[in-house]
């Protein structure tokens, strides 16, 4: 993985999820050292970072990250009672995990350096099926799922999208995170889809 950019210090939260940019993922947090997390990043409008557990749990002892995830912000929040916060994020860009550290509180916390985004790519011929199947995800789950401006033609917000939302392992979804190629991206999504229609 190639082109970083920057680098800073973000509070993470390990998740047994991957979260593209682009992308939107809803929480509910109860756990008190990600309560303190998203109350301090809701008063300052900071960023978190999201990455997938490598190893360990999402509650309890704090969980080994894989060592790239997803710079995400908070778009709209609640807490329905006390304790318990919900929250809606928008992901923003992908990030290289350089040191960590766990805080008192069992927070982590890590030095990261951000990725550059992937420069738009057109879908090439032969990859038709998979905007054709977010196409009917898109139309069958709502627009509110998918962010605008749908970018449907476009190889790599189409793999973005369907990476979250095809029955994908964790870890091959982290793999497709990882990747730096748009084509490729798409490619071993379309070869997935064709075994799971036929």
């Amino acid at each position: 993985m190639t082109g970083l950019s920057g680098h800073a210090t973000l509070p993470l939260f390990p998740l047994n999820t991957v979260v593209f940019p682009g992308g939107q993922l809803p929480l509910r947090i109860f756990e008190q050292r990600y309560l303190d997390m998203i109350k301090q990043a809701i008063a300052d409008e900071t960023p978190f970072g999201i990455c997938a557990i490598r190893e360990g749990a999402e509650t309890g002892s704090t969980a080994v990250p894989y060592d790239v995830g997803t710079r995400v912000r908070i778009t709209d929040w609640d807490m329905p009672q006390t304790g318990i916060l919900h929250i809606e994020t928008v992901a923003q860009t992908r990030f290289i995990i350089r040191h960590q550290h766990t805080e008192p509180n069992g927070l982590l916390i890590g030095q990261v350096e951000d990725v550059s985004a992937e420069p738009a790519v057109p879908v090439p011929d032969g990859l038709e099926l998979a905007v054709e199947i977010l196409r009917h995800i898109i139309h069958e789950y709502g627009d509110a799922h998918f962010l605008a401006p749908h970018e449907l033609e476009n190889a790599v917000w189409v793999g973005y999208r369907l990476s979250e939302v095809l029955p994908l392992t964790l870890s091959i979804k982290q793999n497709l995170l990882q990747m730096n190629d748009g084509i490729m991206r798409l490619r071993i999504l379309t070869e997935f889809l064709k075994k799971h229609i036929n």
